[in-house]
């Protein structure tokens, strides 16, 4: 399996994730994935070279399964522009993140966003975008605290599903302006899914990724009386209230209009989530998934007969080594390729639970969920690494994979650009030669 989505310890809203590298890695070879990518997040006006070698740092003594790394672009500049050129070249980075929400800390406006579109595509990067209105978030939480909404359902109430609709929309029709790929991370409503349904219809080129948590379970949790359980969901964006989000999502994936499942994995203890106990907005944003993410897309999809098992190979790993240019290499079993190989009993069940996970966070926002799925056996690099419900690894054997630019997303752009070329449709004519009004000073 392939997770195209992960934070592990990541500094983030004043402390850090608790899965770091090692643990991070290891709750996901537990749950059959083999590889991830991960994010570098630079802070605004921090070279974006220095942050992904703070990075590698982090992850290269760590890691227990091959990875790569994305990266956000978290401010606009020539120096940006510049050092997104050397990782892609040099570094082997070929996707970039932006921002639409975190005011005054990660987010961009769109014009920013427009230049790292263009940047993107002149490099054969793919553009990545976590889609929020920035401006109404920010509104909604000092609307929800002023009236006295401190708890977590604030956090749901502040940034409401039709704002990730509207920003979804407004990143694909940026992007469609530059004409250049566009993944949506955590797609996380129907009203985001229908966006990107729509514009996939219209011809755009436009990939959209749900995760874990939003396949498995609802918001529904953030109105719970118990503040550490209700907090304990909070993420952005947030898990939707309703209940039937999470099987729209897994019907679009099972369609195609959907391309592959991460998990935001970006896990925080009871302490510190309770940084935010007497106010949402403080409550660091974000859950866990990454070992039972295979589990839970059988569970929902497979064993309900809305993806067959090669739907399942699709959407948990060929399509993120497509979109992410590391196909065949990785997502796909033959000679010559990585042997990342997962052994799975469709038949076999598990009950989830934090007492029994492999992860640092103490809760499990999947706690009691019956699952049917389990990776009986993973193989990393030809190491029989989980087998008999016990893990085998050895920390930092995982290596770094550079993806090179202009993949599968990237096929006939160079052909739009032709036929959308705003110059066939230039009017020749002669030159106005009548009189011009002169206004008055």
């Amino acid at each position: 399996g392939i997770d195209p989505h992960t934070h592990f310890q990541l500094p983030f809203m004043g402390t850090v994730s608790v899965d770091d590298f090692d643990i991070g890695s290891r709750a996901a070879i537990a749950g059959g994935t083999t590889f991830f990518i991960d994010f570098v997040i630079p802070a605004k006006g921090q070279s974006l070279l220095e942050a992904y070698d703070q990075w590698r740092g982090w992850a290269d003594p760590k890691v227990n399964c091959d990875f790569s790394l994305h990266v956000a672009v978290t401010w606009w500049s020539p120096q940006v522009s510049e050092e997104m050129g050397v990782l892609v070249r040099e570094r082997g980075v070929t996707s970039f993140k932006v921002f639409m929400a975190y005011k005054g800390a990660f987010m961009l406006g769109d014009e920013d966003m427009y230049h790292v579109f263009m940047r993107c595509k002149a490099l054969g990067a793919i553009a990545q975008v976590h889609a929020e209105n920035g401006d109404m978030v920010a509104e909604g939480q000092k609307k929800m605290l002023a009236m006295g909404i401190c708890g977590p359902e604030g956090h749901e109430m502040s940034r409401p599903e039709e704002l990730e609709a509207e920003a979804t929309n407004r990143a694909i029709t940026i992007a469609n302006r530059v004409n250049t790929p566009v993944y949506i991370v955590h797609v996380m409503s129907k009203g985001a899914a229908d966006v990107i349904c729509r514009h996939r219809k219209e011809g755009r080129r436009v990939f959209g990724e749900p995760i874990a948590a939003g396949l498995g379970t609802d918001g529904t949790h953030m109105w719970h009386h118990d503040w550490r359980h209700a907090a304990a969901y909070v993420m952005g964006p947030p898990l939707r209230p309703d209940p039937t989000t999470k099987t729209l999502l897994m019907d679009l994936l099972a369609s195609g209009d959907l391309s592959c499942v991460g998990t935001d994995n970006c896990t925080f203890c009871a302490d510190q989530k309770a940084m935010g106990k007497d106010d949402f907005s403080k409550i660091p944003n974000g859950v866990n998934g990454v070992e039972d993410r295979m589990s839970i897309v059988w569970h929902m999809g497979v064993a309900t007969g809305k993806l067959t098992p090669s739907d399942f190979v699709r959407v948990t790993s060929a399509n993120a080594a497509r979109i992410f240019n590391m196909y065949p290499r990785k997502g796909r079993i033959e000679a010559g390729t990585d042997a990342d190989i997962v052994l799975w009993d469709g038949e076999a069940k598990r009950t989830i639970s934090a007492q029994t996970h492999h992860h640092a966070v103490d809760f499990n926002i999947f706690e009691g969920m019956e699952v049917t799925g389990v990776a009986t056996t993973t193989i990393v690099a030809g190491r029989v690494v989980w087998e008999e419900n016990k893990l085998n690894t050895t920390k930092g054997s995982g290596i770094f994979v550079p993806r090179t630019p202009f993949g599968f997303p990237f096929e006939g752009i160079d052909i739009r650009d032709k036929v959308r070329d705003e110059r066939l449709r230039k009017v020749e004519r002669e030159p106005y030669t009548g009189p011009v009004f002169v206004p008055k000073k």
